[in-house]
Parts: structure tokens; sequence; C-alpha cells
């Protein structure tokens, strides 16, 4: 067995059949297969002898000396009681995350996750997490890979973050079931991007304006009686877009003014009717066929295709920057300025955490401003001999040009 330093010279001249140890490092040797010198290492793993391949001779591949400490790396390896060929052969069979992330959708999301969560998460895959990451394997995505993607997505932030959300979720079942190791999550720490939230809340004029294009598009035909209807049970009660639009009538306790939705966002939930609520659905016609409030074209369907109406309707009230959901904030911020507790009104929505009707705290009258003026009126009527000083209103835009 010849047995001399292997170089990238002594490799560059050998011929087919030839075989070479080094001499330095025991086992390391490189063998001539065909057209290619191939870097073995020969070694006993659990008193079995064995040959590992390294790799190719060449550009790109393998140098003589990179080589070298390959071997001495495989021997640290095995003198610690591993085995570096079940591990090559188990990274080898190792899942893409493409094949995973159909494996979490069936067996995880789509027991676990609503059915409008799971479509969104297909889509998400879909369009930009395969794409950019489904050829790689599982264990290999690391958090370089994964800020790459984010940073990849900055002209869609807020799509970048939920993808950002999904690919966290899958890496987090990935550990559960033991395909990644624990705490191995590469999506942590990396920086959401930076969301602006949407707080469109009309006005007493634009309401009015709305109830006057809701009126005429009742007697122009500009929607049929569901589109109106939806729309003033929006206003009415601040639910969700879907909770009305599979509204059923069997929920419906009229003596009550209480909805029992069995499923929402947050899960069952009593969708409380007010009393122009409760006066629409009295005088709404009820079809045989279907159980819904308002019932599709399509027998024992739910309504579908309020968005087209909703356009012509918006723009008869010159509100073409407003949407369906955008109703629900007007309900919200209707109460809150009103005096309602943040309490009753994250309640009245279906809110399960307190911190999401926060968004509406500015506009609840501020209780120190209102003390302040009682106290300050109060002492300008002893001031002023008994005469209770009048508080003002100021118009802010005025207020503003004069600050």
């Amino acid at each position: 067995m010849a047995t001399r330093r292997i170089t990238a010279e002594l490799v560059e001249k050998m011929q087919p059949g030839d075989v070479f140890w080094d001499d330095s490092v025991r086992g390391f040797g490189v063998r001539h297969r065909g057209r290619d010198a191939i870097y073995c290492l020969k070694c006993r793993i659990k008193r079995r002898q064995t040959i590992l391949t390294i790799g190719r001779h060449g550009a790109g591949y393998w140098s003589a000396e990179r080589a070298r400490r390959e071997a001495v790396r495989l021997l640290g390896l095995i003198r610690d009681g591993k085995d570096p060929a079940a591990e090559r052969n188990a990274a080898r069979s190792a899942p893409t995350l493409e094949a995973f992330a159909a494996r979490y959708m069936t067996e995880y999301a789509e027991g676990q996750k609503k059915p409008r969560t799971v479509t969104e998460d297909k889509r998400l895959l879909r369009l930009h997490i395969l794409p950019a990451l489904g050829r790689l394997r599982l264990v290999d995505i690391g958090k370089a890979d994964v800020a790459r993607f984010h940073s990849s997505m900055r002209a869609v932030p807020v799509a970048a973050n939920r993808a950002l959300a999904l690919l966290s979720a899958i890496m987090g079942w990935a550990e559960r079931v033991g395909e990644r190791p624990d705490n191995s999550n590469p999506c942590r720490h990396i920086d959401k991007n930076k969301e602006k939230s949407r707080e469109r809340f009309l006005s007493a004029e634009e309401l009015a304006r709305l109830g006057d294009a809701l009126a005429t598009a009742e007697t122009a035909g500009l929607a049929d009686w569901r589109s109106v209807s939806l729309i003033r049970l929006l206003l009415f009660t601040g639910a969700r877009l879907s909770e009305i639009l599979t509204l059923r009538w069997d929920w419906i306790d009229l003596n009550t003014g209480i909805a029992r939705l069995p499923e929402s966002k947050t899960g069952a939930k009593n969708l409380f009717l007010s009393a122009p609520a409760l006066e629409l659905l009295a005088g709404l016609p009820r079809v045989a066929a279907s159980p819904y409030v308002l019932p599709g074209d399509r027998a024992g369907a739910p309504f579908v295709g309020a968005q087209k109406p909703w356009q012509r309707i918006r723009a008869t009230a010159g509100l073409e920057d407003v949407h369906l959901h955008d109703l629900r904030h007007s309900f919200a911020s209707v109460g809150v300025a009103g005096g309602d507790s943040l309490f009753i009104v994250g309640k009245l929505l279906g809110h399960r955490q307190s911190a999401t009707t926060e968004r509406y705290a500015h506009l609840a009258p501020d209780p120190a401003k209102a003390a302040a003026d009682r106290m300050g009126g109060k002492i300008a009527a002893m001031l002023g001999g008994g005469r209770q000083a009048e508080i003002i209103e100021i118009d802010p835009k005025r207020k503003r040009k004069a600050e």
C-alpha cells in the first residue's frame, strides 16, 4: 500500500486505478476511479471498518489540504463516539422546506387553524416562501437565509411580516416533531417591518352622507336589499364582515337581542344586537331554502359579492377611501367617544385581548381635562363673585393656527 503525503501535484499525476494513503493522517487517502480522483477516509465506526467518501478533487470541489482537514474533523467525531456516515445519510434524507411545509399544512394547520387562515397560509407559501426557500433542506435554513428572505420583501412590508410569522410557525412545529433541534428557530430575533395601522373612522357628517347613499341605493337600484342590509348591520353591530355574511336565523335570539355565533375569528362569540339592528332584522324576508339572514344566489349558500355594490354606494356618498371593515372601526369610535369604557367596547367587538381595543383609547374623553375644567370653573366663579366661568370648546383648526 503506497503511503506518502497527499498533495495536489501527486493527485493530478494519478492514473486510473491508483490509490495513495497519506503518511501523516491515518486512513486519509485518494483513489482514482474512472476520470476523477476521489478523497476518502478509511476508519472503524462501532468496530466496523468502513470507507467514508470525502469528495472529488478539482476546482470547485476539494483540494488536497481541505480534504485532509475534513479527514481530521471526521476522525475527531468518531473518537467522540459519533457516526459521521449515519449523520450524513440522515442529512441527505432530511426534507426540504417545501416538503415539510406540505406536511405542516396537512398534519397541523388544517386541523388547528380556521379555513380562512389556512387559505392565506397556502397563498403566502405559494407566492413568497417556497419560491425563495422551498428547495433548501429544512435543517439547513439559518438566520441569514431568513433575514435575506424578509429583506427581499421590503416592498410589501405587511406581507413580509405575515410570511415571517408563518415561517416561524413552521420552524417551531419542526422542533416539536423532531425535524429540527430545540431552540433552533432561525426566525427568532428577526426584526419585523413597521406597520401603520389603519384607523379610518366615519364622522357624524360622513355617516349622514352614507345614510343618504344607502337610501338612494335602495330606490335607484344601485344595490339589492342584501347589500344595503349588510352595510347597515355592520354599522349597527360592529361585527366583522364574515360574521354578518354567515349569520344564521337559528343563532339569533330576538328576545334577548343576542346572536350566538358558534365560530368567529376569536372563537365562539355573542353578538349583541342593538335596537336598530333588531328592527332591521325584523323587517328582512326569510328565504325558506336558506338558513342565512342574507341568503346567497345558490340554494343553501350565504350571500357573496358585496364589494361591487359597496363601491357604488361609497362613491355616491363621496367616501371612496372607506373600506367595509372601517364600519367596524366607526362603531367602536362612536362608543368610545361617547364615554363607553374600552372594556365594554372590546366586549361588543369580541376582542380577546384588551390591547386590541386600546387603539381607540385616544378617542375617549380625557377625564383629567374634564376635571381641570370643573375645578378651574369653580375657582373662576369664586374669583368673580359667584359667576361660573363658561367653558368654551376650542376649534382644533384654530388652535393649531394659534400654536
